[in-house]
């Protein structure tokens, strides 16, 4: 696994943050017929809380990002992307783990919504995560807390 370590977002990160997400995103909202360039950045601007977001470093550079709403009954894992270069290392695998365990002490579950056909299902069902529902463009899946 690589040198990865999280940190608590800042408003600085949310350019880069949005960059990543288009790029990590593109294939699979291509593949939906859902790829809108400006949008996809936007969404993530719109929806950026560097309260409830880390930054993921690799090597002491930006390497992505993940967020942990609160919610009433649950968290939600929002905007998790890593770099393409550095995805399949154990470092996502890695940081999931370890907001997992931050989780499971609040005893609530985990949701969160990935689209269809994407391989980070994978990542989450190997992590715990079960399908709730499903529609054409995303799979919202739930991990109870261990």
């Amino acid at each position: 696994m690589a040198d990865w370590n999280l940190r608590s977002a800042s408003v600085s990160d949310v350019e880069a943050a949005a960059q990543l997400r288009a790029v990590v995103l593109r294939a699979d909202l291509e593949r939906l017929g859902r790829y809108d360039a400006r949008r996809v950045r936007q969404r993530l601007r719109d929806a950026f809380d560097p309260g409830h977001t880390w930054a993921i470093e690799a090597g002491g550079v930006f390497a992505g990002c993940v967020a942990l709403r609160p919610a009433v009954d649950a968290h939600w894992l929002e905007h998790f992307y890593l770099a393409p270069h550095l995805q399949g290392h154990g470092i996502g695998s890695g940081v999931l783990g370890e907001l997992l365990e931050r989780c499971d002490r609040d005893g609530l579950p985990v949701r969160l919504n990935v689209l269809q056909g994407s391989p980070a299902r994978r990542l989450y069902e190997r992590h715990g995560f079960t399908v709730e529902t499903e529609d054409p463009v995303d799979v919202y899946m739930v991990r109870k807390p261990h």
